[in-house]
């Protein structure tokens, strides 16, 4: 029976850039190669930036006449240096990506332009099944400045793919193929599923005329790129305190947030201005961090594209919450950190009073998987700029702003990580945020009427408040 592959590209498609750069100072290393030509990292700059170019390709093309009396076995451990120093840009989201159409049962195939020699450790460390790479002919060791089989570029690389499907009984009207460059169209036009990737600007018209997806595996899935800047990127420099005069901040501990790698920031919940404070907090940090939000949030006019937009991923309460949790992991795993809000909703009534912040068991569960650390965040007073009763936040509190204070902690120590430990380290990731909160905070205390309608939207208590700390945990 004819097998299904998943074919990519190399440059700009599963790295971040060009491999030249790279590949050059692997045999620089090695020392079959001198200085840089003249022009060559402004030539590779503009590739990173708007993808191939006819010069590029005619150099790569006249390279096999360049390396001609090279030994093939000294290249080919240049290829293991370069393969340590491509797998640095490597884009976030390609591993999980190969790991997905590797867990459906399709072969693994790279195909690029670049030499197979130099590409095919790489391949390798990838876990890919095959490669499809130009080749340069080698007579007693050495190369003889001619190529073998072709150069995979344009025409070149569909004819070669379609040797290998023949050779390989794979069906490429069932097959996906991956890539940025126009150059790539054919060979996109050939296969059942074609994506393109961080596409250049011909590329990205063709795809929306055929209809193809757009994919950019540096962001999470629906996240639009534009020349290497996310929406997060004009989010950070618009989101100041500037605009919000009727609130002051006391922001502490942006320096504990790591400069990077994964990490699960979970946060107390008091008031849907909480968002504001957290943004304001993510963009003094200036590294995007992926939100878990409820589904209503999506589908609100406008807000729900700019969620998605940032990255957010949605959680369906009445639904598969599972789901929401496996899209968090991918983001984890791709390096980058997600926030949540445990508590899930804000706590109506006395349960917003309680000095003990009771919470679902999301983070954990996150943590156990993905052995990501947890960063405690303790919000406080946000309810006094947008009270739960409210429509809207308190605009008119310009002349005496309340101060709202959001502190950050140091990494949830003592975490089990267990499968069936989930609710014991939810108690302790709420203990280490409420510990950054006020002492009031963590005193039990009779709230006034007023105070407890504050808590309910609209300010209508209704039936609730008749039902007790029990429900208010469960909503």
């Amino acid at each position: 029976m004819p097998r299904r592959a998943a074919i990519f590209d190399l440059d700009r498609t599963l790295l971040k850039g060009a491999s030249g750069p790279l590949i050059n100072e692997a045999l620089r290393r090695a020392g079959l190669r001198s200085a840089a030509l003249p022009g060559e990292a402004l030539l590779y700059r503009a590739y990173d930036l708007l993808g191939e170019n006819l010069l590029g390709m005619a150099l790569a093309r006249a390279a096999a006449l360049a390396v001609r009396g090279w030994r093939a076995d000294e290249v080919a451990a240049a290829g293991e240096v370069a393969a340590e120093l491509l797998m640095s840009r490597l884009a976030s989201y390609a591993p999980g990506l190969l790991a997905e159409h590797r867990e459906a049962g399709d072969l693994l195939v790279l195909a690029t332009t670049t030499p197979h020699d130099l590409v095919a450790p790489l391949a390798r460390r990838l876990g890919m099944d095959q490669v499809v790479a130009t080749r340069y002919a080698a007579r007693e060791g050495r190369y003889t400045g001619r190529l073998e089989g072709g150069f995979v570029w344009g025409l070149g690389k569909l004819a070669a793919v379609q040797r290998f499907a023949a050779d390989h009984d794979v069906d490429l009207s069932t097959s996906f193929a991956y890539s940025d460059s126009i150059n790539d169209l054919l060979l996109l036009a050939a296969v059942g599923n074609p994506r393109a990737v961080n596409p250049d600007l011909a590329l990205h018209s063709a795809a929306l005329l055929r209809r193809w997806p757009v994919l950019h595996l540096d962001v999470p899935p629906g996240v639009p790129t534009l020349a290497g800047f996310e929406a997060f990127d004009l989010g950070r420099l618009l989101v100041r305190r500037e605009l919000f005069p009727y609130a002051r901040f006391e922001i502490e501990g942006v320096e504990l947030l790591p400069a990077e790698g994964p990490f699960i920031l979970v946060a107390n919940h008091r008031s849907y201005f909480d968002v504001a404070a957290l943004a304001l907090l993510i963009a003094a940090y200036g590294r995007p961090v992926r939100f878990l939000a409820k589904k209503e949030l999506f589908e609100a006019p406008v807000v729900g594209q700019l969620v998605r937009a940032l990255g957010g991923i949605e959680v369906d309460r009445a639904g598969a919450a599972a789901r929401s949790l496996q899209a968090a992991e991918r983001v984890l795993e791709a390096g980058e950190p997600v926030a949540l809000l445990p508590q899930g909703t804000i706590p109506r009534g006395r349960a917003f009073f309680d000095p003990v912040l009771r919470a679902k068991t999301g983070a954990a569960r996150l943590a156990a998987a993905s052995r990501a650390p947890v960063v405690p965040v303790g919000l406080w007073n946000t309810e006094a700029v947008w009270p739960r009763s409210h429509m809207l936040p308190r605009f008119s509190r310009v002349l005496d702003p309340p101060v709202v204070t959001v502190r950050v902690g140091r990494p949830v120590a003592g975490l089990s990580l267990g499968p069936g430990d989930a609710e014991d380290d939810t108690r302790r990731i709420m203990e280490a945020v409420s510990s950054l909160l006020p002492p009031e905070a963590r005193v039990a205390r009779t709230p006034t009427e007023e105070e407890l309608t504050a808590t309910y939207p609209r300010g209508k208590v209704g039936e609730e408040r008749a039902v007790g700390l029990s429900a208010e945990n469960r909503s």
